[in-house]
């Protein structure tokens, strides 16, 4: 679901998970891919497994992952379906890939787009219709127009990103898609169609359309108009899972020298709640390459299915786009429509080549060490597009050296993420994790978010104005440019559902980042020294010096210095923890978010308060100018500290929603 929080953290993410035509615009080829006569190897049983017996076992060993199910298609048929590693590491159970269970995350979705489609289809739906008619509870109104399911499904709906309950791993926690879906309604922070920003509630609330339009549950809907149909046995998003299939799921598991997780469930269930096996990936696959039909088996008409895969939006040309919930992944030429899923512990990947009718899904049942199962999926894609559709790299354009370098320089600087949580205490972690571009002597940008396979820093060269390649991977960036300033960026990876705005000066974390951390380091000190001096003193038998108004502003400034540090060392405890382990983000935590706002209110408003009262003080008595000076960087610290507390809503009594 892509966890979002990379997900948040695109990751978050965890979780948070991903989505990515008339014209298609094609990715340039990767030029370490390209030779001038590329390689051809034949794209049949014996070339894949040969292949992929030599990929897999090595990249789960190296990456410390359990287990992998991985499924080819072409033409209709079963190419490959094959597991490797464990399914249960300390039974060394063997993954079975007709039986065996993994979570898809966020690749769920497109089964939530296909039950749309079908209604759409039977003319129940319109895509382009005020969804809040569907529904039966009332969103927000707004005066700056409504939101559409293809709002929803090219995520332009304009929802920040939610991450309190999302993933948890107690039944009881789980709450009927109504009833997630009218309480955890987040704030709309884009107007709706301008501008993706991922969204895992939207995707529930498509669901909860499915439900109301179909007269059906959710899970009953699939059931009978996907699953059924296409003979997907060992398929469900039910949770906790039907006791037919229970002993069939893989555990999951950080990384598989550690034990196994429990199993998570996904509280926005549309979004990323599907259990199945790699067999029946397969099968869906095959329905959405050959125009909606498996085996005589048709889930969409064949004009539905090209409505679903051949309607992109295009928001910064010419990187990918999203269509109709799958998202362009274009490779070496090739069309090809993509969306990957991410849970906790399993992580995957589904690719569409659609004009070659082949069909690529992975899933990994571990994060693996320093987060492989990333990597693998990734690297899976990006060779085995390579090795069975090659192609030499097209003449690059030349942008003169000066011209790059001026436009380098312009897009250089600090950057909002449109998938944020904005309007909680999490939105912090645009301060923490900030996305900075920078651009080199050489005319050449990176991008802190963006990283190669190796976790290397990536160098994307101008080639043609305001569109940058890297080389090696053979992925864009590009920015959309008004007025000679750069509005917006993105890149191929992630622009169908993500975009990079430039952060305002006035919260800008070029300055507000390093000011942040200066500031809370000299409040810490502060605090920790305090009684370090006294005791100092104690043992020396030196008294201090100071008396009336000193002594207070000395006294009163550590106070403020100590209740700071506390409440920040409160705050960062709770976002460490919640980043990695989502579970703990729900309601049980509220009454401590609760505690820590009201704290928060005191010990920042209060502290600063104190800390110019202080410094005030300190000033006009007749003081050391180390006191004076010290006094001047706390009272200075204090309110910068306050700054960023009212910017990330520290104080924010509304904190119960995140």
């Amino acid at each position: 679901m892509g966890t979002a929080l990379r997900l948040i953290v695109w990751s978050l993410t965890a979780l948070c998970s991903i989505a990515r035509a008339a014209d298609v615009a094609p990715a340039v080829a990767p030029a370490s891919a390209a030779a001038a006569v590329p390689v051809t190897h034949a794209l049949d049983r014996v070339d894949v497994e040969g292949w992929l017996d030599g990929f897999m076992p090595y990249a789960l060993e190296r990456g410390d992952a359990a287990g992998a199910v991985v499924a080819v298609v072409r033409n209709g048929e079963v190419l490959l379906v094959k597991g490797y590693g464990y399914s249960d590491v300390a039974k060394r159970a063997p993954v079975d890939p007709e039986r065996t269970l993994f979570r898809p995350g966020s690749t769920s979705k497109l089964f939530t787009w296909t039950a749309v489609m079908q209604l759409v289809e039977q003319g129940k739906l319109d895509l382009d219709h005020d969804v809040s008619e569907y529904l039966d509870f009332k969103m927000p109104a707004r005066d700056d127009g409504p939101i559409t399911l293809r709002h929803i499904m090219t995520h332009t709906a304009g929802f920040e990103e939610m991450i309190k309950e999302l993933i948890v791993d107690d039944p009881a926690r789980l709450v009927s898609l109504k009833t997630y879906v009218e309480r955890a309604q987040p704030t709309r922070i884009f107007k709706a169609g301008t501008t993706p920003a991922y969204s895992n509630y939207a995707t529930a609330l498509a669901g909860h359309i499915v439900e109301r339009v179909s007269g059906q549950s959710f899970d009953d809907y699939l059931d009978a108009h996907i699953f059924k149909p296409l003979g997907m046995a060992h398929a469900t998003f039910r949770q906790p899972l039907p006791a037919a299939l229970a002993p069939d799921m893989s555990l999951g598991y950080a990384q598989a020298s550690e034990p196994a997780k429990a199993f998570e469930i996904v509280v926005a269930a549309p979004a990323g709640s599907l259990s199945a096996s790699g067999a029946d990936m397969a099968k869906f696959m095959i329905a959405h390459l050959e125009g909606g039909e498996y085996r005589g088996a048709r889930i969409l008409s064949a004009e539905t299915a090209r409505l679903m895969h051949e309607t992109p939006l295009t928001m910064i040309p010419p990187l990918n786009r999203m269509d109709l919930g799958f998202y362009e992944q274009n490779y070496n030429g090739h069309r090809v429509i993509s969306h990957g899923g991410d849970t906790e512990f399993f992580h995957s990947y589904l690719h569409l080549f659609l004009d070659d009718h082949v069909g690529l899904f992975v899933s990994v049942n571990s994060a693996g060490r320093e987060g492989a199962a990333h990597a693998i999926r990734e690297a899976l894609f990006e060779q085995f597009a390579r090795r069975y559709f090659p192609a030499a790299a097209p003449a690059a354009g030349v942008v003169d050296a000066a011209t790059a370098g001026a436009h380098a320089r312009l897009l250089a600087g600090y950057y909002d993420d449109s998938r944020r949580p904005d309007r909680s205490f999490l939105s912090v972690l645009g301060l923490m994790q900030p996305i900075h571009v920078e651009a080199d002597k050489d005319g050449r940008v990176s991008v802190s978010l963006l990283k190669g396979l190796n976790q290397a820093t990536r160098y994307y060269r101008e080639v043609e104005p305001f569109v940058w390649l890297d080389a090696d991977s053979g992925w864009r960036l590009a920015a959309k440019v008004v007025d000679g300033k750069v509005a917006r960026f993105s890149a191929d990876e992630v622009s169908p559902f993500m975009v990079f705005e430039p952060a305002p000066s006035w919260r800008s974390p070029a300055w507000l980042q390093p000011a942040a951390t200066v500031s809370i380091v000299a409040c810490l000190l502060t605090a920790l020294l305090w009684p370090v001096a006294a005791l100092v003193r104690h043992r020396l038998r030196v008294r201090l010096d100071l008396a009336g108004r000193a002594a207070r502003a000395r006294l009163v400034s550590r106070l403020a210095a100590v209740a700071i540090s506390v409440v920040t060392a409160g705050w960062f405890a709770v976002i460490l923890v919640g980043l990695t382990r989502l579970d703990f983000l729900g309601p049980r935590i509220d009454p401590l978010l609760i505690a820590l706002s009201l704290l928060s209110i005191v010990a920042y408003l209060g502290g600063a308060a104190a800390m110019v009262w202080a410094a005030y003080a300190t000033w006009t008595l007749p003081r050391p100018w180390a006191a004076r000076l010290w006094s001047g960087i706390l009272a200075l610290s204090a309110l910068v500290i306050l700054w960023a507390a009212w910017l990330y809503h520290a104080m924010s009594l509304s904190n119960t929603t995140y």
